[in-house]
C-alpha cells in the first residue's frame, strides 16, 4: 500500500499577462512572472507595476499565487532601488520573491521581513549542507540546481527540514551550470545573468587553428559544423510518480519566452499527470496522450536530463532547430450557443479545408476540418490571413473560452 502523498504545485512561466492567465486556466496552481526590471529573462514580455498588481489580483481571486522573480547577480547601484521595489511587491500580495544573491536574500530579511523568499536556481543549490544555510537564512523555497540526479534530490528532502524544495520538470536546459553563462558576455557584450541572455549555446560553432585564420574545421565530420553546446529539452513528465514520492513541493515548467501555445499544452499535459496521479497512485497508469501533447509544441529532442545521472545523449551536436509538428493559428473568444458559431482570434494563418485541433483548457480534445469561415461582418471568407483578425466557424457544440487552436503545418 502506498503511503498518502501531498498534490505539489503545478509552477508555470508568465513571460506576460496573458501567457499568465492561460497558465493559470490550464491548470497551473502558481506562476511566475517578472518586473520590467530585476529579472533573468530581459526579453520577455514582462509586467509592468500596473500590471503586476492586475496580475496578482487576477491568480488571487482563482485562489493562485504568484512569485516574481527578482533572481539577478546584483551590484551596489542596485540596492538604490532594490528596498522600495521589494516593498512595493508586498504591498500587491506578491506571494513570494524567487532570489538568487545573498546580498538580496540578506536586505529583505532586514528590510521586509515578511516578504517571502525563494532561491532561485542560480544559486546552484547541490546539497544538504547548502540547503539548510538557506533554510536557516528564513529562505522558504530552495528551487533546486538542475544538475542533481532524482536520487540525490530525495536525499536532500529526506535530510533538510523547514524548507520545501522545487525542482524543473520541463523546457530548456541550459549548457552552463544552473544558468551561471558567460557565452553571451564575451560574444555579444550582453550580461546573461542580468536578464540579457540570447542564447549563443544553440548557435553554430566551428575549430579554427591559430596559425590558419580564418580557416574553419567543423569540430564533427561533416560540412555544416556543430552545436556543441546545445542542449535537448527536458521532460519528465513520466517520472511525475517518483517525483511526488521524493516529496518535492513545486514541479516547475520554463519558459517565460516561450509562447502562450507553448504554455497552455505543457501545462495541460502535467496537470493531467499529476491529477491522474493523486487520484490513484496505485491504480495509475502513464498515458501516451500526455506525451503527444508535448510533442504539439515547438520544442527540442526530449529528455530527462540529470535525473537519472550523466548521459552523454542529452546533446544535439548535429543541428539546433525545433521540432514543430503543429502551427498555433488562434484562440477561442465565444461560443454563440444560438448561431452555432465559434468566435475566433487568429494568431497564423488558416483556411478552408484545414483539419484543426482545439485543445480546451480542461485537456478534452475537438478535431474537425474547416468547412466554413467568416469574418467580423460575417461575410464568407476562404481564409484568415492577417494576424489577430476575428473569424468565426461553424461549430455544433460549445467550447471553452481560452481554447487553443493548431493545425498540422502545410508541406
Amino acid at each position: 500500500m502506498i503511503t498518502p502523498i501531498k498534490k505539489p504545485e503545478l509552477l508555470a512561466p508568465g513571460g506576460n499577462l496573458e501567457k499568465m492567465k492561460i497558465a493559470l486556466h490550464y491548470g497551473a496552481d502558481a506562476v511566475y512572472i517578472s518586473g520590467t526590471q530585476f529579472g533573468l529573462r530581459a526579453y520577455a514580455g514582462n509586467f509592468t507595476e500596473a500590471q503586476l498588481e492586475e496580475g496578482i489580483e487576477y491568480a488571487h481571486a482563482l485562489g493562485k499565487k504568484v512569485y516574481v522573480t527578482v533572481n539577478i547577480f546584483t551590484r551596489d547601484n542596485d540596492y538604490e532601488y532594490l528596498p522600495a521595489y521589494i516593498q512595493k511587491l508586498k504591498k500587491m500580495n506578491a506571494d513570494a520573491v524567487i532570489v538568487s544573491d545573498p546580498g538580496l536574500v540578506y536586505m529583505i530579511r532586514n528590510r521586509v521581513p515578511d516578504m517571502e523568499i525563494h532561491l532561485s536556481t542560480q544559486a546552484n543549490t547541490t546539497n544538504s549542507y547548502a540547503a539548510q544555510f538557506w533554510a536557516d537564512l528564513g529562505v522558504k523555497r530552495i528551487i533546486l540546481a538542475r544538475e542533481l540526479t532524482g536520487s540525490e534530490i530525495k536525499e536532500m528532502i529526506n535530510r533538510v527540514k523547514g524548507v520545501d524544495f522545487e525542482i524543473f520538470v520541463h523546457g530548456a536546459m541550459c549548457v552552463s551550470y544552473s544558468g551561471r553563462c558567460l557565452l553571451i558576455n564575451y560574444l555579444a557584450n550582453r550580461d546573461s545573468n542580468r536578464g540579457e541572455c540570447t542564447q549563443p549555446c544553440r548557435w553554430k560553432y566551428f575549430l579554427m587553428e591559430e596559425k590558419r585564420p580564418g580557416e574553419y574545421i567543423p569540430v564533427e565530420e561533416g560540412e555544416k559544423g556543430t552545436y556543441i553546446f546545445n542542449s535537448k529539452d527536458l521532460c519528465l513528465i513520466e517520472q511525475i510518480p517518483e517525483i511526488i514520492q521524493m516529496g518535492v513541493a513545486s514541479l516547475k515548467i520554463e519558459g517565460r519566452m516561450k509562447s502562450a501555445h507553448y504554455v497552455g499544452t505543457v501545462v495541460s499535459a502535467y496537470r493531467l499527470a499529476i491529477d491522474s496521479y493523486c487520484k490513484d497512485p496505485s491504480g495509475y497508469r502513464f498515458d501516451s496522450l500526455w506525451t503527444e501533447m508535448l510533442k504539439k509544441v515547438s520544442h527540442r529532442p526530449y529528455h530527462t536530463g540529470f535525473f537519472y545521472g550523466k548521459d552523454q545523449g542529452s546533446q544535439i551536436y548535429a543541428q539546433s532547430t525545433y521540432v514543430k509538428e503543429y502551427d498555433f493559428i488562434g484562440m477561442t473568444e465565444e461560443y454563440i450557443t444560438e448561431k452555432k458559431l465559434l468566435r475566433i482570434e487568429q494568431r497564423n494563418k488558416f483556411q478552408i479545408g484545414d483539419e484543426i485541433e482545439i485543445h480546451q483548457p480542461d485537456g478534452k480534445l475537438i478535431h474537425l476540418t474547416v468547412t466554413e469561415m467568416y469574418n467580423e461582418e460575417m461575410e464568407s471568407i476562404r481564409n484568415a490571413p492577417h494576424p489577430q483578425m476575428t473569424v468565426y466557424i461553424p461549430m455544433d457544440r460549445p467550447v471553452q473560452k481560452g481554447s487553443l487552436i493548431r493545425r498540422k503545418p502545410e508541406a
